[in-house]
């Protein structure tokens, strides 16, 4: 079915949100560190997160470095500097630089591989069931989306594409935020305007596509 929104958006001073949404936008991006960044809670490590990314898509996008080149020399930079700070404690009688020991935990692979693996299934099972024709609203949906995708990563580098999904993820939310009302305005109005779309086109187009039984899946 099509999602419901407001018949008349335009009245009335309060606007429903889009898919009954009630949770705040810090919750439905998860809550943690990485919505605090998405959303510019910390002003300065989101800034130095977006200026990580830029530097990393200039330097390989625009000055077309090859990350085993930039890898080594970062490499070797990183140990002429500890090289250097320890030999030259013993002369300023200073302590020699200490690295921290990171270890990470047999359990903390086990947690990643069991996500991972979960989120690949239920992204493998959802993509069989929209195949299938279940749902044609969302075939020709994520059929559009990836029609779109395609065009897009035609006309750009796969790095540009990361950088340009990047600035979105650390631009959009923090906008919506801020002008929630609005936006939510925007949404309705144009949801409103795409399901009077649907509806003609499942009128007179979908209804009359001759689809036969969907065979059921094995698990």
């Amino acid at each position: 079915m099509p999602p419901h929104f407001p018949s008349n958006p335009d009245h009335g001073p309060h606007v429903a949100r889009p898919y009954h949404r009630h949770k705040s936008i810090h919750r439905l991006l998860g809550g943690g560190k990485a919505a605090d960044i998405l959303l510019w809670k910390d002003r300065n490590l989101s800034a130095g997160v977006l200026a990580g990314a830029t530097l990393t898509w200039f330097l390989f996008d625009v000055v077309e470095y090859n990350i085993v080149p930039l890898l080594c020399q970062i490499a070797i930079f990183t140990m002429l500097v500890i090289f250097i700070a320890s030999n030259a404690a013993p002369l300023f009688d200073i302590d020699p630089p200490r690295i921290p020991q990171v270890v990470i935990s047999e359990h903390t692979f086990r947690e990643m591989a069991l996500t991972i693996r979960y989120k690949l299934t239920n992204a493998v099972s959802l993509l069989y069931d929209i195949a299938c024709g279940k749902d044609l609203k969302k075939f020709l949906l994520v059929v559009g989306s990836l029609l779109v995708l395609s065009v897009i990563g035609g006309s750009c580098s796969f790095t540009s594409l990361l950088y340009l999904g990047f600035l979105c993820a650390l631009t959009l939310p923090v906008l919506y935020q801020r002008y929630e009302p609005e936006m939510d305005h925007l949404v309705a109005r144009g949801g409103e305007d795409i399901k009077k779309f649907y509806e003609k086109i499942d009128a007179n187009l979908l209804n009359k596509i001759p689809r036969g039984p969907v065979k059921t899946k094995f698990r």
